[in-house]
């Protein structure tokens, strides 16, 4: 039956949350595009180009986090608010805030549909049927703190400004309509990810309204007068006293410049070269000698002596890889670098004070201790040499 040119409320709906209405009859999930509401201050465009350049270091960084292949394609940017973006997430996201707190301080939130972030999850950890608990959370956080590490890379090069920083990524998963999301117009940029299951995944990537402003100022050529202007952070010429509105003392030379009108009489510059100098002379330290370290020679350590200290015993040591340490879990092994029979590290406030043997008193654990180290021994071990 034709239409009669009447928009249906599926249609309303859509329009009024910035969906293409096309892809409501297309059979799959809507495209990502959102209103453009008025009045925003940060270009898109720039946004867009420089957040699509980062996506081959993405990929390259999910692929090494992962051991899978994994695909992060260019992003669309578009200008939107919280209702237009609520309408394209699905009903449970999760929700990771990165904020930036230097060089473009404001809000900067990852978030993923709840299968994606499973999926994300399963991956990392290498289990099946995987539970968004504090240990997934906690994954996730990991992968987004490797994407902004990158994307601040990229950004200090593209714009110059070196204090970039953000905070480290919390995660929670939350219903959509709880997700806190930037006030007013803010940046939303929404990427596809193949993790190579076969399924169509999305993740969106949002800027503060302040944020994306003062990227996309900075991507445009912004950052100089953001670093101090043409001045090179405030530094002044130093040939001729090139000042605004004193062009005609370019080049003037310094010896002898009078001041008339100033009660200086005409003193020349060259005599007030030596005001403000500090003399400076080099100093003398005495010669540290040697400690003693009789076994007689106390001092006043009785005043020390009811200070406690932390005593520890260190069966052995290991290095692990981060995606090793987080896919470890009940049953795990984990082999050290001493050998059987060996003898054990005592510690004191983590400084080898001597070694021992393990052995058991009654229902616990304790040491025999074997060998003191030396006085010498310790005190190197300190970081000091004599």
């Amino acid at each position: 039956m034709m239409s009669d040119g009447a928009l249906s409320q599926d249609e309303i709906d859509a329009l009024l949350a910035g969906v293409d209405s096309s892809a409501l009859s297309g059979g799959g999930a809507p495209a990502a595009t959102m209103a453009a509401p008025s009045g925003s201050a940060f270009d898109t465009g720039a946004l867009e180009r420089f957040f699509s350049s980062t996506v081959g270091s993405l990929s390259s960084n999910l692929n090494t986090l992962t051991g899978a292949e994994v695909t992060l394609m260019p992003p669309q940017v578009s200008s939107t608010e919280r209702d237009g973006l609520l309408t394209l997430l699905p009903d449970m996201v999760t929700v990771i805030a990165a904020n930036y707190t230097s060089g473009f301080p404001g809000e900067h939130i990852f978030i993923l549909g709840e299968d994606t972030a499973k999926a994300i999850a399963a991956l990392m950890t290498k289990e099946e049927d995987i539970q968004l608990d504090d240990m997934a959370m906690s994954v996730i956080g990991e992968v987004v703190s490797q994407m902004v590490g990158t994307q601040i890379t990229a950004l200090t090069a593209e714009t110059g400004n070196k204090s970039i920083a953000a905070s480290s990524p919390t995660a929670a998963n939350v219903p959509k309509a709880t997700a806190a999301l930037p006030a007013g117009n803010f940046a939303a940029m929404s990427y596809n990810l193949d993790l190579g299951d076969g399924i169509p995944h999305q993740m969106w990537e949002v800027l503060g309204t302040n944020v994306a402003t003062d990227i996309s100022s900075s991507l445009n050529g912004g950052a100089a007068q953001n670093a101090g202007g043409a001045m090179g952070g405030g530094q002044m010429p130093q040939n001729g006293m090139g000042m605004p509105g004193m062009g005609g003392m370019q080049g003037m030379g310094m010896q002898g410049m009078g001041m008339p009108g100033m009660g200086m009489g005409g003193m020349q510059m060259q005599g007030m070269s030596n005001m403000g100098q500090a003399n400076v002379q080099p100093v003398q330290f005495p010669n540290l000698s040697q400690p003693r370290l009789g076994p007689h020679e106390t001092g006043n350590i009785g005043l020390i002596m009811d200070v406690q200290m932390e005593m520890t015993v260190e069966l052995g040591r290991t290095r692990k890889l981060i995606k090793e340490i987080l896919g470890m879990g009940e049953g795990t092994i984990i082999e050290l670098d001493k050998l059987a029979g060996e003898p054990v590290d005592i510690l004191v406030n983590h400084k080898l004070i001597a070694k021992g043997e393990v052995v058991v008193i009654d229902e616990n654990f304790g040491v025999r201790v074997t060998e003191i180290v030396s006085p010498m021994e310790r005190i190197n071990d300190m970081g000091y040499n004599y």
